[in-house]
């Protein structure tokens, strides 16, 4: 509170008697206001002088704290919060600034303060992506991210693609050209040694079956769909996704503590077999070579899960890793709302930056810690000196 106000009856309601002293439990009431913001605008104004004797003119030197960008560390560290926490365009982020503040600043100056922050953040990103690397399990995905344009008018323009591996520690954001797995690698590391919750997705089938757990929330969908088509397939689905039921029945019920961890895995065990000799049933039946048929698809699905089914249940075998891979999509999905309000970045610094952006927001929301102050003690100690403020935990 920045300020109380007491106040005391003066006299007894009922008789009128004057009454004086200080209530044991009073009621409080409190009123929050915003008081008027205003910029703190300083101009420095530097002399030319000339030398009276041999008529040599001197200008004055800005301090060096004071020189470089017109927009100081908290006004730039805001202007980077508004590019990464909140989904804001640069339109939105100039009007917001102006109505707000009453700064008012081009989008040009938008752009500018974030390209400069960006190397700002580069040593506690390439820090937190280090640790991710060392933790024991990683959740990654995947999701478009262009580069420019890609319709013509910028013949450099590339789709490009935004990757995210979620760890205990960090959650970090990296820019691919490409959705292959040597753009996985450059996630992960040439040595991760955790396990990877991920989709089916092929980027990431250099990994072994035993490093791997796939998401059982994409394999629903594709059980569901089988399950949704006539004649044998639909009761092939039917049966898979009353197991999977059972399966995440038995796994809630240890999430809430109702049994303990060798419970679940006996009580999962069944399941697992029987899911396993559904899928063998459907492959034996097999389909004519060329066949398109809703049936053949089934097969192949079930092929699929059966050559990974190793894959599907690391969840079972590792406390710790979660069996979906909902915390990286999660994730990802504000990369996915500021796509479709930019249409992305126009250049591969912008995604770098971009990129960082996200990694400092999502990490520090993860860790409950406060986004604009650390932009703010970075900025202040990548361009004043000083200690730069660590991504990870207790550092």
């Amino acid at each position: 509170m920045d300020e109380v106000l007491e106040y005391h009856p003066q006299a007894c309601r009922r008789c009128g008697q004057l009454l004086d002293g200080v209530g044991p439990d009073p009621l409080r009431h409190q009123v929050i206001e915003i008081p008027p913001i205003t910029p703190l605008v300083i101009e420095h104004r530097l002399h030319r002088l000339v030398c009276p004797y041999c008529s040599t003119s001197t200008c004055a030197t800005l301090p060096a704290h004071v020189g470089g960008s017109r927009y100081r560390p908290r006004l730039s560290a805001l202007v980077g919060l508004f590019g990464s926490a909140f989904p804001l365009s640069f339109s939105k982020t100039q009007a917001l600034l102006h109505q707000l503040l009453g700064v008012v600043i081009s989008r040009a100056g938008i752009a500018g303060i974030r390209q400069r922050l960006s190397p700002t953040l580069a040593p506690p990103v390439a820090e937190a992506l280090a640790a991710a690397r060392q933790q024991p399990v990683a959740y990654v995905d995947e999701t478009g991210a262009p580069t420019g344009n890609a319709d013509g008018r910028n013949p450099d323009g590339r789709r490009g693609w935004q990757w995210v591996m979620v760890t205990p520690v960090a959650t970090v954001f990296l820019q691919g050209l490409s959705r292959s797995a040597a753009a996985a690698t450059e996630l992960l590391g040439d040595s991760f040694g955790g396990i990877v919750v991920s989709d089916r997705f092929s980027a990431y089938n250099h990994l072994p079956l035993g490093q791997r757990q796939l998401c059982w929330a994409h394999l629903i969908r594709d059980l569901t769909a089988i399950a949704e088509r006539t004649g044998a397939s639909g009761e092939i689905g039917a049966e898979l996704l009353s197991l999977q039921q059972q399966l995440f029945g038995q796994w809630h019920r240890w999430k809430d503590a109702a049994i303990d961890w060798p419970q679940l895995q006996k009580n999962c065990r069944p399941i697992r077999q029987a899911f396993e000799a559904t899928l063998q049933q459907v492959v034996e039946l097999g389909y004519q070579r060329g066949e398109r048929t809703p049936w053949a698809q089934t097969v192949r699905t079930c092929q699929q899960l059966l050559q990974r089914s190793d894959a599907l249940w690391t969840f079972l075998e590792h406390p710790g890793v979660e069996p979906t891979n909902n915390a990286a999509e999660r994730a990802l999905r504000q990369s996915v709302i500021q796509r479709k309000i930019s249409h992305g970045v126009q250049s591969t610094s912008g995604a770098i930056c971009r990129s960082r952006l996200l990694t400092v927001t999502t990490t520090l929301r993860q860790q409950g810690r406060d986004v604009w102050q650390f932009l703010e003690q970075a900025w202040i100690a990548h361009h004043r000196g000083g200690l730069m403020p660590s991504l990870l935990p207790n550092t």
